[in-house]
């Protein structure tokens, strides 16, 4: 049995496990860089080569239990993975597990918070990212990668943080009040605690790694110069979940380079220090 981090079996059963890791391996509507469909692979491979003890928060979330999911395999057309991720999300609630997701591409995360929002009525979903996502079709669909906000938009309270590239016609569905652009977060140092002020009590993540600078993570599909850097996404992420009910995240656009393995590592780093915070918190 496969297992993260190469943790012992017993603490990756599904039975005693208290975290299910989902991998949804799909990249068929990106536009520009391919190759988040080979993201999961890489980021456990990194996994095996990081230390399980996290400084920080002094702990070894590991013992909690983290089980490795059977991969969503649909890959057939962008409707049909939504349904798949959508269906098998709704499953996985039952489970009164924490659940965590993995990409492929960010149009999973469409299907993933419909889930969500439709058991907590008052769910905030952060979207870290680069892109504001916020098209209601591109190229001929509402489930693309460009669209992957658009629904939550409608239906939770989206705050958006660390955009810096967006299409003219998605201002339309903005909330300004709750968009952190990248650039006016520089010269604001109040950023932070702002927008967790914006948030209800219960809070989705999405994390879209190319809301990180290229300089720390070059290999995701369309890289934006003027990203965060490392601390103070840990800093951020931190407050969130000590001052919020994280029920759920993802992440996703990694796009591994050959031969560069510090991208895989940080989306590895990062999704267990995640784990780390909210049961440090919890």
């Amino acid at each position: 049995m496969k297992t993260f981090g190469g943790i012992d079996n017993d603490l990756a059963e599904y039975e005693t496990a208290k975290i299910l890791l989902q991998s949804i391996p799909y990249d068929g509507t990106c536009t520009w860089g391919k190759g988040a469909d080979k993201g999961f692979c890489s980021f456990l491979e990194a996994a095996e080569n990081m230390e399980l003890y996290d400084i920080e928060t002094d702990s070894e979330v590991y013992k909690k239990g983290i089980h490795i999911l059977k991969e969503i395999t649909e890959k057939s057309n962008p409707k049909k993975v939504f349904e798949a991720v959508y269906q098998k999300t709704q499953k996985l609630l039952t489970s009164n597990k924490f659940l965590t997701f993995f990409g492929g591409e960010h149009s999973v995360s469409i299907g993933i918070i419909k889930a969500f929002y439709e058991k907590y009525n008052d769910l905030t979903v952060l979207q870290l990212d680069a892109h504001a996502d916020l098209r209601p079709t591109y190229m001929n669909s509402p489930f693309n990668h460009a669209c992957a906000l658009h629904d939550a938009s409608k239906k939770t309270n989206l705050v958006q943080v660390g955009i810096r590239s967006m299409d003219a016609s998605e201002k339309k569905y903005m909330k300004p009040s709750n968009v952190f652009f990248a650039e006016k977060m520089y010269k604001n140092k109040t950023w932070m605690d702002e927008s967790i002020a914006k948030m209800t009590n219960e809070v989705y993540i999405t994390l879209d790694l190319d809301v990180f600078d290229p300089s720390i993570m070059p290999a995701t599909g369309t890289p934006e110069p003027g990203g965060l850097l490392w601390n103070d996404m840990l800093i951020y992420l931190n407050k969130v979940f000590k001052t919020k009910n994280v029920v759920g995240f993802d992440i996703v656009e990694l796009a591994p380079i050959k031969e560069q393995p510090a991208s895989n590592f940080l989306a590895t780093k990062l999704y267990y220090k995640m784990l780390s915070y909210k049961f440090n918190h919890s």
